[in-house]
Formats: structure tokens, C-alpha cells, sequence
């Protein structure tokens, strides 16, 4: 079809389709000649035939999404030519060619045998196919909708790990939506259908009583005239409906039963058919065996089992050759050099052989392309440009472990299980399910393993589920978030500067190496990174480093300095959704303690405090900090600046992951909420 008739039809496909719509209605109530409903019949085959090889085309349910309203549509139509074949028949006894070709040649021009096969297909329709359908749309609708909210949570922890884009996960969520309404709209659907073959009955009874009453007291036929004539013609009007209906049952029977794939129905048939050629080789023997019985037909049984067993033949012979070439393709392994060998990488992987399928895109792997994405995120949400990540085999770890280096010392080791998925409960789940017990690597969360195949019955049940690749994807880049300051040397200052100065040179020129060194700039930034500060601002921060830098050479001073310039950075990521801020707070006595305890020299500060009063703090701590969490909020502590940076090290050793901020640091569009007073 030319390009322009398409965009044509694309743009004035509304108006067609509401003329479409009132042509339905139209065929109801006026009646057609004979030539018109020949056409409408002819027409309805050729919608059946398309919509039913479409559902067998089609990779994924929701590529036909329109099934459910076009399903709709389409019985309505079968419908409305039931009532004007109806209409023609009992006035003229006579509905046009299609019909009586249905009637005459598709069953012999025998009624009783009509009947025969028209109720056998109302019986396959109803019973069978329908009922069938019904059933599988009611249980998918329900298990649709109750997993919606794990797929929700999953989507969710693949866009805080870094894994997708907001792009992309407003896409996969927006095909879950589309999902729930696609299996829900289906599970409605289902009953035209059934109602469809109903109908089909009882018109059939209709129009052979009335067409009876109508031969033999108005037209004064004989009684086996009457009813040769007029069931004959109901008999193929009712095959004309019932053989489309019977097309449409069984695409939607398809198309509920379909599961997403990349290829098509046939494909998949045929693939999964002759998967396991051993199957054949049994059905082989068996028909032979069946060929030898006495009374049956031994020539096509014998066929049969010939095709059979040459299938057999010939898949098991195309195993063996894929085997030997898999064989001759395995390159020996590169030795590395002695220089290679000394040579530290600032990160680094190391796999067991069990977990090669992971990084091998040969094998599917798709962890290379994900560590991508996971730098490419963390250089948005950090500022920093993380270092190219070394993947190397080492035959001394188990199979399935693998092990995280920085700088060549061992960071975290971890298990992974393949063609298994990691659920995790959420607090969401009544009905715990049965796997192997374990704990999320990146956040040391209980856990289990469980198989592939069961991620959809752990989703409904409340379960965050995320395959291998992605627990191992999570793991490394919190061990990145955590540990990204000892990633930030001085040539990776040095390019960060060199960049901003393309920009804004002047910021650059003032500060080094006239008021600071690289070396201390580097310094102000590993400690911001420490905490988990951004410095994608860098020109924020090299500002501010210019303004202080003349007065103080202190990297803890200016860092507090630098810190208090990006409060709105630092409020933004403590606060929730109504802008408020829960933390804990200092009690004045215990600030000016820790503040006695303070040194301060040229270079840096540092704290001298009684290893008693360090246990008291804690102790005093540890309870508010469980009744921050027992809310559900991040542990916050705030204090004043001059305080901040002593506390954090009096904590940090008991508590890393405990947020200490001052309240310099916070805008003051922020509500501070007080949990509770720390003092002892």
C-alpha cells in the first residue's frame, strides 16, 4: 500500500471507525438485500481470519492491546448479521449465496447432518474453548493486578541502584499499567464470547420454529418442504457465524495464554517442540510399535514414525556439530605480561568461572553494558568520573563468588546463584515462600534465592525480586558510593579541574596552585565524597575554597565551609516530600565537651576525647537511632559547625552510615523535626 493511501487511512481512521460503528447498528434495523449481506458475510471471514492469524503473530499480548474492544466490536457485527440473515430468511427463504453454499455444499445439503456438526461446534465453542478462556482471563486479571505493586518496587530499585534512566522506568511502568487494564479489559471481554455462543443456540432454535410457522400456515408448504428449507438455510447461516466465532474464541484463547517473547508464536512452537530431540526418538519407536498392532493402519503409522525418528536423527547430528564447533572456537587464554602483573587498577572484579555467562554478551551477559550505565550514573549523582573497571577470571574463587578490589585490596565478596532470582521481603509479604537462604550483598538485608521460574508467584506475594546480574550491579555500586573517595586521586582532580577551567578559568587560576595545592583540593573533596556529598558543583566549591582559602588552611575548616555553601544540595537530599527534616539533636553541654576536646593546627584538626564518654555517646545514641528507624526515617543527628566534623568521627566507627549534618547546612525553607536530644 502507497505511503500516502496509509497516512490517509492512519488520519481519518477515527471517522471510519464511528461510521463503522453505525453501520453495526444500521444492519439491525434496515433490512439488506441478499448481494449485501453476501458481502458483509464475506467481509466478517476476512476481519475473523485476520484477527486470529494476528494473535499468532503477535511476540507479547500487549502488541494487540485493542483485542478486548475489537473482540467487542466484532461479536456485535456477527450479531447483527445473525438478525438480518434472520430477517431474509423468514421473509424470502432465501439470504444469499454465502448462506446457502454453507448450507448446500459444507454439509451435503443434509440438514440433520448440519445440525449435527453446527451443534458439535457450539459444543467445542462453549464448553471447550470459552469456558476455557474465561477461566485463564479471570485467574490472569487477578494475578496481574496483585503483582503490580512488586513489579512497581522492582522498577523502583532498578532506578535508585542506577540500572535504568527515569526514562526507562517510567516506561516499564507505564507497561505494567498497560498490562493490569489489557488483562482486566480481557477478563470482561471473555464473556462476549460466551455470550456469543449462546446466542448462536438460541437463534438457530428462532429461526427454524419461525421459519416452520412461517412456511407452513403462511405460505402453505408442506411440513418436509417447509423444514427442508428453511433449517437447511438456518443450519448455514449458523455455520456462516459459528465458524468465525469459533476463529475468534480461539485468538482469544491464544492471546491470553501467550507469554512475552521476542519471537513469534511459531517459532516458539517449533523451537520448544523439538527441544529435546530424545522425546522424539520415544515417539518413534512407539508408532512403530502401534504399526505392528493387528487392525491398524500401518502405512501412516509407519510414515509417522519414519519422520519421526529422521527428525530425531538429524537434530542430534546438528547438537554434535554445534558441540565441536564450540569446542574449536574456546581460545586458549592471553597470558598477561609481568608489567600487567604489577600494574594496580584503581577498581577491580574478579569472577569465579561459574559467573563468566554474566560478562560474556555471547552468552547473553549484559553486566559490561550495565556497569556502563552504573558510571554514567554515578557521575551525575556524584560528580566524579569513575575510573574503568578491570573484569578478570580467577580460578582460586569458587565457582558462583566474586570479589570487588580497589587499588588491589579486597573491598567485598559476595555469592551469586545463576538462573536464580534474589527476593527480598519488604515488610510486604503474608505468605513467606520456600529458597535458599542468604543476604542482599549490597545492604546486608535477609533474603532468598529462588528459580526463575517462580519470580512472578514471588512478586504477587509481596517479594522485591531482581535477577543475578542486578543484585551483583546494586552491590557494586553502593561499594562505589561508599568508597569513592579513595577512587579520587590527584590526576582525577587534575581533570576535573582541567575541565572546568574551559568554562570558568579564572575560579581556576585563583586557586591553584596560588592559594591551595592540588594535593589540598583533592582533600576538601575526598572529604565531601566521605559523607556522600556531591561535588558535581565543583565551581560552588572551588569558589568558596578561593574565599577561604586566604584565611585558613585548615582542609576540616574549609570543608565546613564548603559543606555550609552547598546547603541547598545537602537540604534537598535529607528532606522528604513535605520538606521537613527528622533529626536528633545535641544537647549544649554535650557540644561544648566535645568541643574541649578539639585541637586545631594549621593543616587540620583533630579530637582527644575520653574513650569513656565516646561509649556514653553511643550508648545514648543507639536507642534514638532505633527509634528513627522504628519511624522509618534516616538516621539524622544535627549540631552546630563547629561540632559537626568530631562527631561524625566519634560515631563513624559504630554507626558508618549515620547521617551528621549542622545546621548551617540546612535552607531555611526546611522544618527541622526534633526525634529526641542527645546528651549524657
Amino acid at each position: 500500500m502507497p505511503t500516502g493511501t496509509l497516512t490517509f487511512l492512519t488520519r481519518r481512521s477515527e471517522i471510519g471507525f464511528s461510521l463503522a460503528g453505525i453501520g453495526i447498528i444500521a444492519v439491525l434495523v434496515i433490512p439488506l438485500p441478499p448481494v449485501l449481506l453476501d458481502i458483509l458475510l464475506s467481509f466478517n471471514l476476512a476481519i475473523t481470519f485476520m484477527i486470529f492469524l494476528l494473535t499468532v503473530y503477535v511476540r507479547r499480548p500487549l502488541d494487540f492491546s485493542v483485542f478486548p474492544s475489537l473482540l467487542l466490536l466484532v461479536t456485535l457485527f456477527r450479531l447483527s448479521l445473525n438478525v438480518a440473515s434472520t430477517r431474509l430468511i423468514l421473509l424470502h427463504g432465501y439470504a444469499g449465496k454465502v448462506i446457502q453454499a454453507f448450507g448446500y455444499f459444507v454439509v451435503g445439503g443434509n440438514y440433520v447432518v448440519g445440525i449435527i456438526v453446527f451443534v458439535i461446534l457450539v459444543v467445542i465453542n462453549f464448553i471447550v474453548i470459552t469456558r476455557g478462556a474465561t477461566r485463564i482471563s479471570e485467574v490472569a486479571a487477578r494475578f496481574t493486578l496483585d503483582s503490580m505493586p512488586g513489579k512497581q518496587m522492582s522498577v523502583d530499585a532498578d532506578l535508585n541502584a542506577g540500572l535504568i534512566t527515569e526514562e526507562e522506568a517510567r516506561r516499564r511502568r507505564f507497561e505494567i499499567e498497560r498490562q493490569a487494564d489489557f488483562y482486566g479489559a480481557m477478563d470482561g471481554a471473555s464473556r462476549f464470547v460466551r455470550g456469543d455462543a449462546i446466542a448462536a443456540i438460541i437463534i438457530l432454535l428462532v429461526n427454524i420454529i419461525g421459519g416452520l410457522a412461517i412456511g407452513v400456515i403462511q405460505h402453505k408448504m408442506p411440513f418436509q418442504k417447509a423444514l427442508h428449507t428453511y433449517t437447511l438455510l438456518t443450519v448455514g447461516d449458523g455455520m456462516v457465524s459459528q465458524i468465525p466465532a469459533l476463529l475468534v474464541s480461539t485468538a482469544a484463547g491464544i492471546i491470553i495464554t501467550r507469554s512475552s517473547s521476542e519471537s513469534r508464536l511459531a517459532l516458539d512452537f517449533v523451537s520448544q517442540m523439538l527441544s529435546q530431540p530424545k522425546v522424539l526418538a520415544i515417539v518413534s519407536f512407539l508408532l512403530f510399535l502401534f504399526a505392528l498392532l493387528p487392525g491398524l493402519p500401518k502405512i501412516p503409522l509407519f510414515i509417522l514414525s519414519f519422520l519421526a525418528g529422521a527428525t530425531y536423527y538429524f537434530l542430534r547430528q546438528k547438537e554434535e556439530k554445534e558441540e565441536e564447533k564450540e569446542m574449536k572456537e574456546k581460545v586458549p587464554e592471553k597470558k598477561e605480561s609481568m608489567e600487567e602483573l604489577l600494574r594496580i587498577d584503581p577498581l577491580e572484579i574478579e569472577i569465579g568461572y561459574g559467573l563468566i555467562p554474566l560478562v560474556d554478551t555471547s552468552q547473553g551477559g549484559d553486566i559490561l553494558e550495565r556497569i556502563t550505565l552504573v558510571r554514567r550514573q554515578l557521575a551525575l549523582e556524584l560528580g566524579i568520573i569513575v575510573p574503568p573497571i578491570r573484569i578478570r577470571d580467577n580460578l582460586q574463587l569458587k565457582p558462583n563468588t566474586y570479589r570487588i578490589k580497589i587499588r588491589g585490596v579486597e573491598i567485598a565478596e559476595a555469592e551469586l546463584m545463576l538462573k536464580y532470582c534474589l527476593a527480598m521481603d519488604t515488610g510486604m509479604v503474608e505468605k513467606p515462600l520456600k529458597g535458599i537462604p542468604t543476604k542482599d550483598p549490597a545492604f546486608g538485608l535477609p533474603a532468598i534465592w529462588i528459580k526463575e521460574e517462580e519470580k512472578e508467584k514471588a512478586e504477587q506475594a509481596g517479594y522485591t525480586v531482581v535477577n543475578a546480574s542486578s543484585v551483583f550491579i546494586t552491590h557494586l555500586t553502593e561499594i562505589i558510593r561508599n568508597h569513592a573517595h579513595e577512587l579520587l586521586g590527584r590526576q582525577e582532580v587534575k581533570n576535573l579541574l582541567d575541565n572546568i577551567a574551559q568554562d570558568y578559568p579564572a575560579v581556576v587560576e585563583e586557586l591553584v596552585p596560588n592559594l591551595l595545592s592540588l594535593g589540598e583540593v583533592q582533600k576538601v573533596l575526598q572529604n565531601l565524597l566521605r559523607e556522600k556529598v556531591p561535588i558535581r558543583d565543583l565551581l560552588t566549591i572551588l569558589e568558596t575554597l578561593a574565599d577561604w582559602a586566604g584565611q585558613t588552611k585548615n582542609i576540616d575548616i574549609l570543608t565546613e565551609h564548603v559543606r555550609q555553601s552547598l546547603s541547598r544540595t545537602i537540604s534537598k537530599k535529607y528532606q522528604n516530600e513535605r520538606g521537613e527534616i527528622w533529626a536528633i539533636t545535641l544537647s549544649p553541654s554535650l557540644e561544648e565537651e566535645i568541643s574541649k576536646a578539639v585541637e586545631h593546627t594549621e593543616k587540620a584538626s583533630f579530637i582527644n576525647l575520653d574513650p569513656a564518654v565516646v561509649q556514653k555517646i553511643i550508648d545514648a545514641l543507639s536507642p534514638l537511632v532505633k527509634k528513627m528507624l522504628s519511624l522509618q526515617k534516616e538516621p539524622v543527628v544535627l549540631c552546630s559547625s563547629g561540632t559537626r566534623p568530631f562527631f561524625k568521627r566519634i560515631v563513624e566507627k559504630f554507626i558508618p552510615s549515620l547521617v551528621v549534618l549542622s545546621y548551617n547546612e540546612i535552607v531555611p525553607e526546611v522544618k527541622i523535626k526534633t526525634v529526641g536530644i542527645l546528651q549524657i
